[in-house]
């Protein structure tokens, strides 16, 4: 009987080693994996950061695009409303040039 015991505690002690060591290679696993996550999440973080610095470089360029052009713009619309009353000017000359002449034929 105690040959038995002796058998049966080298045994649990044998199991109880190889379990341990299963374990520790498991931990050493789960801890690559987590490595790997830690740096593909890094990865990501780098990559939206720079999508974002790029992002705000294109709207500040658009940004800067949109101003030229309404300044281009108003200065036209300035222009013309300058020129406006001349051109009103020339319109009705001629409209009452016309009628000037419309009323000496009748």
């Amino acid at each position: 009987m105690s040959i038995i015991g002796i058998a049966l505690g080298v045994v649990a002690i044998g199991l109880f080693i190889w379990l341990k060591n299963d374990q520790k290679m498991s931990n050493d696993l789960y801890e690559a994996e987590l490595q790997h996550t830690h740096q593909g999440m890094n990865a990501m973080m780098n990559d939206f950061n720079n999508y974002q610095v790029e992002t705000d470089r294109k709207i500040a360029e658009l940004e800067k695009q949109l101003e030229i052009k309404n300044k281009s713009q108003d200065k036209k619309m300035e222009k013309h409303l300058k020129e406006l009353p001349s051109i009103i000017g020339r319109v009705v000359g001629q409209i009452e040039f016309a009628q000037d002449i419309i009323n000496r034929n009748k």
